[in-house]
C-alpha cells in the first residue's frame, strides 16, 4: 500500500488548489496598488517604489495627462476585448449546446438506451453501469470542462487588461518595477487557471462517484468529456483570437508602417486599439483556454488507463489520484518558483530580463523533480500493474516518477532549443535580420529555412520521452509524462501571459505619447517576453503531441484494437488523409487571416485618405470601425476550421470505423506537430529580427538600421507574414491534433459498436 492515505489525498488536492487561488488573490492585490487616477499616481510613500521621483518630473513633462491618457486608452482596450469574448462566447454557447446533444445521443445509442446494468468491458464478471448514464455523465462533464475553459480565457484577459497601464505606469520608475507587475499579473493568470482547472475536475470525480460507487471504469470514462469540453473551447478561443489579433496587426503594420512611415502603436493609425485589443484575446484568453485543455486532457487520458489498471481495479484511491497529486505539487512548486522572480532577486537593468524569466523555468524545473520524486514515493505502491493493449504490465513507483521527469526535462529542452531559434540573442535571428539587406524575398527564405530546421531537436526530444515512458509504464506513462510537461504550467502561463501584457504597456505608452526612454524600457520588456511567448508555444506544442499520443492509446484501449497494423488499407488510407489534414487546417487560418487583413487594410487606407488632419494629428481616427471589422471577420471565419476539426472524428469513425480512425489520428499527429513547431518559430524569428534591427543595441544591427531604412521595411514584410504563422496556424494545431484524439476517446464506446457503416456493407 502506499504511504499516503485516501484521507490525505482527498484533502491535499483541494488545499493545494485553494493555495494556488489565493496566491492569485494576493498577486491580484499587489498589481491594483499601482493607481490609474492621477492624484493617488503621484503621492504616497514607502516600499515598492511608491515614493519613488518619476523620470517624467526631471523632464518636466505633464504628469497629470500621461495618467489620465493611460488610463483612457486601457478602458478602450478592456471594452474591446469584452464585447469581442462576449460575441464569441454567445457563437460558442449554441455549438455547445448542439454538441452536447450529440454526445449523449451518439453514447446513448450505444446499448439502444437501455436502464439496463451492463456486463463490464475490462473488469470480467462486474456489472458496470448502464450506458445511458455514463452518456448523461460525460454530457455534464463536457458541459463542465467548456466553461471552465470560457471562465478561465475571460478571466485571463481581465487580469491582463487591467495590468496593461499599470505596467506602462511603472515604467516611468524603472524596468524593474514595470517587470515585476507585468509579471504578477501573468502569474494570477497562471495560478488561477491551474488551481481551478484541478479543483473543478477534482469535485467533478467526486460527485460521480456518489452515482457510479464502485464501477470506477464507467466514471472516469465519463470523466473524459472535461478534456472534450475544455479543447473544444479552446479551439474556438484560438483560432478565434488568432484571426482577430493578426487581421488587426497585419492591417497596422502594412499600411502604417511601410506605406505611411508612422511608429508602431502610433495613436494616429486607426486600426491601433483593435490591435493591442487583439494582443489579449489571442495571446491571453486563446493561450489559456489551449493550456488548460491540454491539462485537461492530460490528466483524463491518464486516469482512464489507470481506472483498467491495478489502481482501478483495486480501487487504489491515492493511487488513481496520482495525476492529480502531480498536479498539486506543480501548483506548490510554482508558488515558490514565482517568489523568486518578485521577491528574492530584483530586476534592476534591461539585460537582466531575460535570464530572470529563464531562470524561472529551470528553477520550477529542478524543484518539480524532487516534488515528483516525494509524491511519487508517498502515494504509489512500491509495485502495481498498468493496463497494456489487453495483458498487465507491472511497473515500480520510480518507474513513473522516471515518465514524469522525463516529460518535465523534455519540455525544459524544447522551451530552450525554441529560445535558441526565436531569441535575437543568439545567431539564427541575427542571420535572418542580417538577409534583409538584399531585401525581403531573402529574409523570406532564411526565416522558412530556421523554422523548419528547428523542428529536429524538440521532435529527438518528444521521441525519446515517448520511447522510455512507453517502455516503463505503456501508455500510462505517456500520459504522465504529458503531465509532467504540464506540471508547472502555473509558472509556464504567467511567463507567457507577461508577453502580451509588456506588448500592450510600449503601445499604450505610444499612444499616450510618452517619452522615448519609456518606451525603450517597454520595448525590452516586450523584446524578452517575444521570446517567452515562442517558448510558451513550444511547451503547449510538445505537450500537445505527448497528451494526443496518450488519448490515442486510451482510445485505441477503449476501442478494444490491440495491434494498428500499417500496412492494412484501412489504416494506411487513414495516416495519408490524417496527415493532409493540418495543411488543410492551416490553410483554411491563414487565408482567413489574409481575407480579414485584406478588409482591414482597406478600412485603414479609406481613414487614412478621407479624414482631414488625420496624419497631422489634429483629427482622432475612427478605431471603433476597426474593432468590428476583426470581431465580424473572426467571428465568421472561427467556423470553418472548427467544423473540421470537430466532425472529422465524428464522420471517419462512423463510417469508416475504428482501424481507419486510428490511422487519421496517427497522421495528424504526426504532421500537425512538425508544421506547428515551424510554424510558431518562424513567426518568432521573423518578428524578432524586425526587433533586433529596431533597437540598434549591437554594432550590426545598427549597420542594417534605423527604423524606416530598406533593411527595416524588407524586416517588418518577414514579420507581416510570420504573424499568422506564429498566432494563428501554429498555435491552433496543437488544439486540432488534441481534440480530435480526445474526441475519437470519447465517442469510443460508440465507433467499437456502430461504426464502419461503409465496411461493413461494402
Amino acid at each position: 500500500m502506499a504511504i499516503l492515505s485516501a484521507v490525505a489525498t482527498e484533502v491535499f488536492i483541494p488545499v493545494a488548489a485553494v493555495i494556488g487561488i489565493a496566491f492569485a488573490v494576493v498577486q491580484w492585490v499587489l498589481v491594483s496598488r499601482v493607481k490609474l487616477s492621477p492624484a493617488a499616481a503621484s503621492a504616497g510613500g514607502g516600499k515598492n517604489g511608491y515614493g519613488d521621483y518619476l523620470i517624467e518630473e526631471e523632464e518636466g513633462l505633464n504628469d497629470h495627462n500621461v495618467v489620465v491618457k493611460c488610463a483612457e486608452i486601457q478602458k478602450a482596450i478592456s471594452e474591446g476585448a469584452t464585447s469581442f469574448l462576449f460575441t464569441e462566447y454567445q457563437y460558442v454557447g449554441i455549438f455547445m449546446s448542439i454538441f452536447a446533444v450529440v454526445i449523449f445521443l451518439f453514447l446513448g445509442s450505444v446499448e439502444g438506451f437501455s436502464t439496463k446494468s451492463q456486463p463490464c468491458t475490462y473488469s470480467k464478471g462486474k456489472y458496470c453501469k448502464p450506458a445511458l448514464f455514463t452518456a448523461l455523465f460525460s454530457t455534464v462533464s463536457f458541459l463542465l470542462g467548456a466553461i471552465t475553459s470560457l471562465v478561465s480565457g475571460f478571466l485571463g484577459m481581465k487580469i491582463a487588461t487591467y495590468a496593461n497601464a499599470r505596467t506602462t505606469l511603472e515604467a516611468r520608475k524603472g524596468v524593474g518595477k514595470a517587470f515585476i507587475t507585468a509579471f504578477r499579473s501573468g502569474a494570477v493568470m497562471g495560478f488561477l487557471l491551474a488551481s481551478s482547472g484541478l479543483v473543478v475536475l477534482y469535485i467533478t470525480i467526486n460527485v460521480f462517484k456518489l452515482y457510479y460507487g464502485d464501477d470506477w471504469e464507467g466514471l472516469f470514462e465519463s470523466i473524459t468529456g472535461y478534456g472534450l469540453g475544455g479543447s473544444s473551447m479552446a479551439l474556438f478561443g484560438r483560432v478565434g483570437g488568432g484571426i482577430y489579433t493578426k487581421a488587426a496587426d497585419v492591417g497596422a503594420d502594412l499600411v502604417g508602417k511601410v506605406e505611411r512611415n508612422i511608429p508602431e502603436d502610433d495613436p494616429r493609425n486607426p486600426a491601433v486599439i483593435a490591435d493591442n485589443v487583439g494582443d489579449n484575446v489571442g495571446d491571453i484568453a486563446g493561450m489559456g483556454s489551449d493550456l488548460f485543455g491540454s491539462y485537461a486532457e492530460s490528466s483524463c487520458a491518464a486516469l482512464v488507463v489507470a481506472s483498467i489498471s491495478s489502481f482501478g481495479i483495486d480501487h487504489d484511491f491515492t493511487g488513481m489520484c496520482y495525476p492529480l497529486l502531480v498536479s498539486s505539487v506543480g501548483i506548490i512548486v510554482c508558488l515558490i518558483t514565482t517568489l523568486f522572480a518578485t521577491d528574492f532577486f530584483e530586476v534592476k537593468a534591461v539585460k537582466e530580463i531575460e535570464p530572470a524569466l529563464k531562470k524561472q523555468l529551470i528553477i520550477s524545473t529542478v524543484l518539480m523533480t524532487v516534488g515528483i520524486a516525494v509524491i511519487s514515493w508517498l502515494a504509489l505502491p512500491a509495485k502495481f500493474t498498468i493496463y497494456n493493449f489487453g495483458t498487465q504490465k507491472d511497473v515500480s513507483n520510480w518507474g513513473l516518477f522516471f515518465c514524469v521527469a522525463i516529460g518535465l526535462w523534455a519540455g525544459l529542452i524544447i522551451g530552450f532549443v525554441t529560445e535558441y531559434y526565436t531569441s535575437n540573442a543568439y545567431s539564427p535571428v541575427q542571420d535572418v535580420a542580417d538577409s534583409c539587406r538584399t531585401g525581403a524575398a531573402t529574409n523570406v527564405i532564411f526565416g522558412l529555412a530556421l523554422g523548419y530546421k528547428s523542428v529536429i531537436i524538440p521532435i529527438f526530444a518528444i521521441a525519446v520521452s515517448i520511447y522510455v515512458s512507453f517502455s516503463i509504464a505503456a501508455m500510462y506513462g505517456i500520459a504522465v509524462a504529458a503531465l509532467g510537461m504540464l506540471s508547472t504550467i502555473a509558472t509556464g502561463l504567467a511567463i507567457d501571459a507577461y508577453g502580451p501584457i509588456s506588448d500592450n504597456a510600449g503601445g499604450i505608452a505610444e499612444m499616450a505619447g510618452m517619452s522615448h526612454r519609456i518606451r525603450e524600457r517597454t520595448d525590452a520588456l516586450d523584446a524578452a517576453g517575444n521570446t517567452t511567448a515562442a517558448i510558451g508555444k513550444g511547451f503547449a506544442i510538445g505537450s500537445a503531441a505527448l497528451v494526443s499520443l496518450a488519448l490515442f492509446g486510451a482510445f485505441v484501449s477503449r476501442a478494444g484494437v490491440t495491434v494498428v497494423d500499417v500496412l492494412s488499407p484501412k489504416v494506411f488510407i487513414g495516416l495519408i488523409v490524417g496527415a493532409m489534414l493540418p495543411y488543410w487546417f492551416s490553410a483554411m487560418t491563414m487565408k482567413s487571416v489574409g481575407s480579414a487583413a485584406l478588409k482591414m487594410v482597406e478600412e485603414v487606407r479609406r481613414q487614412f485618405n478621407t479624414i482631414p488632419g488625420l496624419m497631422e494629428g489634429t483629427a482622432k481616427p475612427d478605431y471603433a470601425t476597426c474593432v468590428k471589422i476583426s470581431t465580424d471577420a473572426s467571428i465568421k471565419e472561427m467556423i470553418p476550421p472548427g467544423a473540421l476539426v470537430m466532425l472529422t472524428p465524428l464522420i471517419v469513425g462512423t463510417l469508416f470505423g475504428v482501424e481507419t480512425l486510428s490511422g487519421v489520428l496517427a497522421g495528424a499527429l504526426v504532421s500537425g506537430a512538425q508544421i506547428a513547431i515551424s510554424a510558431s518559430n518562424t513567426g518568432g524569428a521573423w518578428d524578432n529580427a524586425k526587433k533586433y534591427i529596431e533597437a540598434g543595441a549591437s554594432e550590426h544591427a545598427r549597420t542594417l538600421g534605423p527604423k524606416g531604412s530598406d533593411c527595416h521595411k524588407a524586416a517588418v514584410i518577414g514579420d507581416t507574414i510570420g504573424d499568422p504563422l506564429k498566432d494563428t496556424s501554429g498555435p491552433s494545431l496543437n488544439i486540432l491534433i488534441k481534440l480530435m484524439a480526445v474526441e475519437s476517446l470519447v465517442f469510443a464506446p460508440f465507433f467499437a459498436t456502430q461504426g464502419g457503416i461503409l465496411f461493413k456493407y461494402l
